[in-house]
């Protein structure tokens, strides 16, 4: 005779101790869930309204600075140390984890136009309104000695900017033209120029790194290659470029802060329309800076407010702001990708979370599983109508969201009136014109 017997292991239902919790065979089985989806639905509109409330990205302020911040730098070896620049000329290294001044240097006659540290994080330059360009200690001195620049380069006009090398001995700097220095030399290696009008902004692309960017204010933006002696082309927008980031993930994609309260990011080998044309801010965009995975950037505008732009979507994802936070002039995302920083006219440097909701700290392993679980729940219901407005509401200062209403007021009587015009037009004499091409005058090579 042939009985069949159950056989299960214990060690799968037993609890090790009394404090464990009860475990539960589960059937994973879809035919045995009917109601998944509603039960799921439930779970992440809750957790789309728990992302809503934990939503505190504000940490702190760094003050200490007697004028408006006007430019940042970040160590590259460092998390914890960052510089900033003010408009009176006097430089400032930061302690993030302790949130102090731990250094305090008058670098400048006037403004801070511009700095970036060393590769190895040893030494960073300064320029400023008193057409010096400065290389200075990260250390402090010692005791006794002197705060001096290891070395001043006095040029002819002023520079507006300037950017390290990210792997050689070799700085760049702008103003009437781009000149590339070698740090041994007080004559610049070459000058590199195309037109006649001043550059606002230079910058080393991380990973090809022999590539620049510039932004003229003649509304050029001009790639140039270090290995050639001439620039390599470059392209017209309707308005002034402020300056320009390249995304640290893919050599060949830049973004683009400009006047016409928009950001562009391009593909440098397709300079003739932008890949994406990014539109939220209401005022001139005054900086932009790359997270360092590469997928998000953070704007600074002229509105007092700060965006995070996914790179691929055309609206932001976030948006900070203050009661007395006053036009941004400067913003810097962390090395980690937890937080960022920006520096406005009012003096201050605001320390933000990168992710709003996000809990700062040391996780248990059941947390973090709990947090993947309504990360993925949220992804998989966000085009719900309910839950995507819930994630999609922001608060907006009454200015900034009186700005939107006009202007999307605006933007339908042009559309409207394109509209109007074509229909009693000769078929084919008012063409239409994209979004992304309506901002580009002209590419030149």
């Amino acid at each position: 005779m042939r009985v069949k017997v159950l056989s299960r292991n214990p060690d799968d239902y037993v609890r090790e101790t009394k404090l464990d919790l009860q475990r539960v065979p589960r059937n994973y089985d879809p035919a045995l869930h009917p109601f998944e989806v509603p039960r799921e639905y439930t779970r992440a509109l809750n957790a789309t309204k728990l992302e809503r409330v934990f939503a505190k990205p504000f940490l702190s302020s760094l003050d200490g600075h007697r004028d408006g911040v006007n430019c940042m730098a970040k160590h590259p070896k460092s998390l914890s140390t960052v510089l900033s620049g003010a408009c009176d000329g006097e430089v400032k290294i930061w302690n993030l984890t302790n949130r102090q001044c731990i250094r305090t240097i008058q670098a400048h006659e006037g403004f801070v136009r511009g700095m970036c540290a060393r590769f190895c994080g040893t030494s960073f330059f300064t320029v400023g309104d008193d057409k010096t360009v400065k290389q200075w200690k990260m250390e402090s001195p010692e005791y006794g000695e002197e705060e001096e620049p290891i070395h001043t380069i006095l040029g002819k006009t002023v520079y507006t900017g300037i950017d390290h090398h990210w792997k050689e001995a070799v700085f760049a700097t702008c103003g009437h033209q781009v000149d590339i220095w070698d740090e041994q030399r007080t004559s610049p290696m070459c000058s590199l120029t195309w037109g006649f009008d001043s550059i606002s902004s230079v910058k080393f692309n991380p990973i090809e790194t022999y590539l620049l960017g510039s932004c003229a204010s003649d509304r050029n933006i001009v790639l140039y290659d270090m290995r050639k002696s001439t620039p390599l082309k470059k392209v017209i927008l309707n308005m002034r470029t402020n300056t320009l980031c390249w995304n640290p993930m893919e050599a060949f994609i830049f973004t683009a802060a400009n006047e016409d309260y928009n950001l562009y990011t391009f593909d440098m080998r397709f300079l003739e329309s932008p890949v994406m044309v990014h539109m939220d801010h209401v005022s001139a965009v005054l900086d932009v800076d790359y997270s360092p995975t590469g997928k998000e950037f953070v704007s600074a505008s002229f509105d007092k407010s700060i965006r995070i732009f996914p790179v691929n979507k055309g609206h932001s994802r976030e948006v900070y702001h203050t009661k007395r936070m006053q036009h941004v002039i400067t913003v810097k995302w962390t090395s980690d990708n937890k937080y960022i920083l920006c520096g406005s006219d009012e003096m201050n440097i605001r320390l933000w979370k990168a992710n709003a909701s996000e809990k700062l700290g040391v996780l248990a392993p059941r947390e973090k599983a709990a947090m993947n679980y309504n990360q993925k729940l949220k992804e998989k219901f966000q085009y719900h109508p309910k839950i995507r407005r819930i994630a999609q509401h922001r608060h907006l200062p009454k200015s900034i969201f009186c700005q939107i209403k006009e202007q999307r007021i605006m933007r339908e009587a042009r559309r409207r009136k394109e509209l109007n015009r074509r229909k009693h037009s000769k078929p084919g004499s008012v063409p239409l014109v994209s979004e992304r091409k309506k901002h580009i005058v002209a590419v030149v090579k």
